[in-house]
């Protein structure tokens, strides 16, 4: 049996993000509780995990307007290689923790992400066809999201019993992150080309269009209903994300009635790899159901997902959590075991929101892939910024009430959109009917 070199591709694309992000996403589950570390042994040292990650996120929302444009003159495998160098050195700038330097590489490494991240839609659309897209989504995010299980696996047996974690510890978790990240920007250099088929096989963005233009399409295509409407469902994403990659895990941790709360950050990480890789999978195995379905019920389940998390972190984790080391009391008694099921539950939802985001992009943006995905990143890195920047001020029900409104709003956006898209279609069918009578 012939090997399908698209799937290849795809999987191929799948490793290097599974180990660069499984660098990233374990440092930026840690990154809060081990900077309060390094600020107890050297009180010289005001970096805040908080204000490093909104800076990457606000210089990737700001650097995904130009990333079309480099994509149009390197390639998409060229600009995640690229970009995931900038991984790199803002993981290994914690080996040296100066505040001007995380903040440094926190600016460079948001330019870089903006790189890979749209290099990775562009990528993933020219290897998929309409039938395909779907699976290799799925199969795509079941990948990237194992990132957050093994990473934080290895984090939640290191700072085992560990309240303050000293700088020996630190230093180690932070020289195997960068040997993971290494390894992805090793398999990205070797990534290989799309291979060429014919147009009716599958859709495929070339491109031919010079950096300008690239940019002049971008914003024209950000002008449109359709994705100002789909923009609504991102920024929720984008709020999301922030909140499970950066804020929920560290609230876990500040927790102290909970027993063994630094060690829960870790493991809060792999609960939410557990349900992105649950639910990446089912999409990918049900993809040409999922299609024939609608993407719209998929995202609907996973609004109702996040509706019980959000309801249960409400009773679980005390107000002041996401602030600092806090003894006060939750509505109910702080369990260990239902935050880890809130972990799982949002990792699970933002699977289902996400990989529907990417199939749906890759199958009505296919011709303009890499303006669609970089417009997607710079609306939900803009979201996930915002998220981070008011993160040290805000606390836990102050989150779950953004959160809950702008999940009824993103998901009505959304379900606004595939409605008429289906509507579209439809429409087009019976004028072909039509006119072959």
């Amino acid at each position: 049996m012939a090997i399908d070199k698209r799937l290849f591709n795809v999987i191929g694309v799948g490793l290097a993000f599974m180990l660069t992000f499984m660098a990233f996403q374990t440092m930026g589950n840690i990154e809060a509780t081990i900077l309060k570390n390094v600020n107890h042994d050297d009180p010289s040292f005001t970096g805040s995990g908080y204000t490093s990650l909104a800076i990457i996120y606000a210089c990737l929302s700001i650097s995904n307007w130009i990333s079309p444009s480099v994509i149009s003159m390197l390639g998409p495998k060229w600009s995640m290689f690229i970009g995931s160098l900038t991984y790199l050195l803002f993981i290994m700038s914690f080996l040296w923790p100066q505040t001007w330097f995380l903040y440094t590489s926190s600016v460079i490494m948001g330019v870089g992400a903006a790189m890979i991240w749209t290099g990775q839609g562009t990528y993933l659309t020219q290897n998929s066809s309409s039938a395909t897209i779907s699976r290799n989504s799925g199969i795509f995010w079941a990948m990237l999201q194992c990132s957050m299980l093994f990473g934080n696996l290895f984090v939640y047996y290191k700072f085992d019993g560990q309240d303050y974690i000293e700088k020996s510890v630190r230093t180690v978790v932070i020289w195997v992150l960068s040997a993971l990240a290494i390894g992805g920007a090793v398999v990205f250099f070797f990534l290989p080309n799309p291979p060429k088929i014919s147009d009716d096989e599958v859709r495929t963005e070339e491109p031919t269009s010079g950096p300008l233009e690239v940019f002049k399409k971008a914003v024209k295509l950000f002008q449109t209903p359709r994705m100002l409407m789909l923009s609504l469902a991102y920024f929720y994403s984008g709020i999301e994300l922030g909140f499970y990659s950066g804020v929920y895990s560290t609230a876990v941790g500040a927790t102290t009635n909970l027993e063994n709360s630094k060690k829960l950050v870790g493991l809060s990480g792999v609960f939410i790899g557990i349900g992105e890789v649950l639910g990446g999978l089912s999409f990918g195995i049900l993809g040409k159901k999922t299609t024939k379905w609608g993407r719209d019920p998929i995202v609907i389940a996973g609004f109702l997902i996040h509706i019980v998390a959000f309801f249960a972190i409400f009773l679980n984790l005390p107000n002041q959590s996401p602030l600092g080391d806090t003894h006060d009391d939750a509505f109910i008694s702080s369990s260990g075991v239902l935050a880890m099921a809130c972990s799982f539950l949002l990792g699970l939802g933002d699977a289902c929101f996400n990989t529907q985001f990417y199939a749906l992009i890759g199958s009505i943006y296919a011709d303009n892939s890499a303006c669609a995905f970089g417009i997607f990143k710079f609306v939900q890195s803009v979201a996930a910024a915002a998220c981070f920047f008011y993160a040290g001020v805000l606390p836990l029900y102050g989150h779950l009430g953004i959160l809950l409104t702008l999940a009824i709003v993103g998901t009505a956006a959304y379900v606004w959109v595939e409605f008429n898209i289906r509507r579209r279609a439809a429409s087009d069918n019976k004028n072909v009917d039509s006119e072959s009578e």
